[in-house]
């Protein structure tokens, strides 16, 4: 059993739990998911189908991106957070929504705790990952470690995002520095690349 892997028996008795109290949505592609009027830090948001982006709302720094099946906001409410984050689409998505207070009564009506930990857990694991990767750590090991994350998505999400937005958006290293590297990499058979999507890897030197 992989250790990373998203815990999808846990998502789906938590999915047939909520859904019963929700509230469905479709999203179309490259719009925000919420408007102002639904303040997402009270609320738990189920994607069943799409893809999408979280941001930071603060500096809108890209903080990952996500495919379904994907709960936001399991906790939400539980500790006060100043910190708030936007949803976008990246392709027409579907789901439902409902308030994170009837979440917690369902999830206690249905003895889904356990469910519940598992998948926050998970969502522990990935956000200390990227932290590893990003934090602390000089241009290129970031750009490297983007590059090696983005090698393990399948092939229609890597068609869809441009390898240097993704990059530049998460890391905020300058496009200039990206690119430098980008085609150094490219040029030395490291990485193929077809209009700015990223194909393949085949190898990553440790240092630039």
């Amino acid at each position: 059993m992989n250790p990373d892997a998203k815990p999808i028996s846990e998502f789906k008795r938590l999915e047939q739990c909520l859904k019963a109290e929700s509230t469905p949505f479709k999203v179309a592609q490259q719009h925000a998911f919420f408007s102002n009027s639904i303040n997402q830090e009270h609320y738990t948001i189920v994607l069943q189908t799409g893809i999408a982006e979280v941001h930071r709302q603060s500096d809108e720094l890209l903080i990952g991106i996500v495919t379904t099946p994907f709960i936001f906001g399991l906790a939400a409410g539980m500790i006060e957070s100043r910190q708030k984050y936007t949803l976008i689409s990246q392709t027409p998505c579907t789901g439902f929504y409902l308030p994170t207070a009837t979440s917690y009564h369902l999830i206690q009506q249905s003895y889904l705790w356990r469910d519940a930990f598992c998948w926050l857990s998970w969502i522990n694991k990935i956000m200390v990952k990227r932290d590893m990767q990003l934090v602390g750590n000089n241009s290129y090991s970031q750009i490297r470690a983007m590059l090696l994350e983005m090698a393990e998505w399948d092939e229609t999400l890597r068609s869809k995002i441009g390898v240097m937005n993704h990059i530049q958006k998460s890391t905020r290293i300058s496009r200039s520095v990206v690119a430098e590297v980008l085609a150094a990499l490219r040029q030395g058979n490291y990485i193929n690349m077809n209009r700015g999507k990223l194909v393949s890897i085949n190898r990553l030197p440790s240092e630039y």
